[in-house]
C-alpha cells in the first residue's frame, strides 16, 4: 500500500468523509420518513395518556408548557449530515492506522487490502451487534434501560471484533492448506464464535406488542443500509484513493528506472 502513515491517514480522512455524507444521504431519504412515522405514533401514544389521565392530574398542565425539543427535526435531519461527516472522518483515520500496520502482514496489494478491512470492519462493528442488537426507531425502548442496552451493545461490539480477528487468525494460520478451505476455516471460526458470544449475551426486547411490525422492520432495514453506505464507501473510496495514488507514482519510477 503505497504511502506514509500522514499520507494513508489523509487518503482515510478524505474517504471516510465522502462515506459519511453519502450514508448521510442514504439516512436522510430512506431513513428520515421512518423516524418521522414513529415520532408520529410515539406522540400519539402520549396524546392518548393524557386523554385517560383524571382531570384533576391534568388541569394545572397545558400544551404550552409542553419543553419544546433543542434541535427540531429539520435541524436533525440537516444535522447528521455533519454528524456522519465527522463520523465517518473518525472511522477514515481508524481505517488508515488499521491499514498501516495490517500492510505488513499481507502480500495482498493496496486497493484489495482497503476492500478487505471495509468488509471485516462492517462485520465487526456493524453486522454482529446489529443481528444481536438491531436498532430501534425512537417509540421503540425504556428509557431507564439505556445504559444497559449501550454496554450490551459495546459487548456486542467487541465479540465482532475478536471474530473476526480469530477468523483472520485461522485463516492466516491455514496457509499450508487450498484457499477454498482457509477461507472456509476462516468463515467457520467467525460463525462459531459470534454464536458462541449470541447464546451468552443476553437478548433485549422491548418493542410494544401494538408496535406496527412493518415500520419496525423498514427503520432497522434503513439503518443497515445507512451503515453499509458508509463502510462500503469508506473501502472503496480507499482503494480508489490508492489505486490512483499507485497509477500516478509509476511514470516517475520509470524515468527514475530509465535514468539509472
Amino acid at each position: 500500500m503505497l504511502g506514509s502513515l500522514k499520507t494513508l491517514l489523509l487518503r482515510g480522512l478524505l474517504a471516510g468523509l465522502i462515506a459519511g455524507l453519502l450514508a448521510g444521504t442514504v439516512g436522510y431519504f430512506v431513513g428520515e420518513p421512518k423516524v418521522d412515522a414513529a415520532i408520529a405514533i410515539e406522540e400519539a401514544n402520549s396524546a392518548k395518556e393524557e386523554a385517560a389521565q383524571p382531570a384533576e392530574s391534568t388541569a394545572g398542565h397545558s400544551h404550552g408548557d409542553e419543553e419544546e425539543p433543542l434541535v427540531s427535526r429539520t435541524g436533525q435531519k440537516a444535522g447528521q449530515f455533519l454528524a456522519l461527516g465527522l463520523a465517518g472522518m473518525a472511522f477514515g483515520a481508524i481505517f488508515a492506522a488499521v491499514a498501516h500496520f495490517a500492510r505488513r502482514y499481507t502480500t495482498l496489494s493496496g486497493p484489495r487490502l482497503a476492500i478487505g478491512l471495509a468488509i471485516g470492519g462492517w462485520a465487526a462493528i456493524v453486522a454482529v451487534p446489529f443481528f444481536k442488537y438491531p436498532a430501534n426507531p425512537p417509540a421503540v425502548g425504556d428509557p431507564e434501560t439505556i445504559n444497559e442496552r449501550t454496554w450490551l451493545w459495546v459487548a456486542a461490539v467487541l465479540l465482532g471484533l475478536a471474530a473476526v480477528g480469530i477468523g483472520v487468525f485461522v485463516y492466516k494460520a491455514l496457509t499450508a492448506q487450498l484457499e477454498t478451505f482457509r477461507l472456509i476455516g476462516g468463515v467457520a471460526a467467525f460463525v462459531l464464535i459470534a454464536a458462541v458470544g449470541y447464546i451468552l449475551l443476553p437478548g433485549v426486547n422491548e418493542v410494544a406488542a401494538d408496535f406496527p411490525a412493518s415500520l419496525l422492520w423498514e427503520f432497522r432495514a434503513a439503518s443497515l443500509a445507512e451503515s453499509a453506505t458508509l463502510w462500503a464507501c469508506l473501502g472503496l473510496g480507499f482503494a480508489a484513493l490508492t489505486e490512483f495514488a499507485m497509477r500516478t507514482s509509476t511514470p516517475v519510477r520509470e524515468q527514475v528506472a530509465t535514468a539509472g
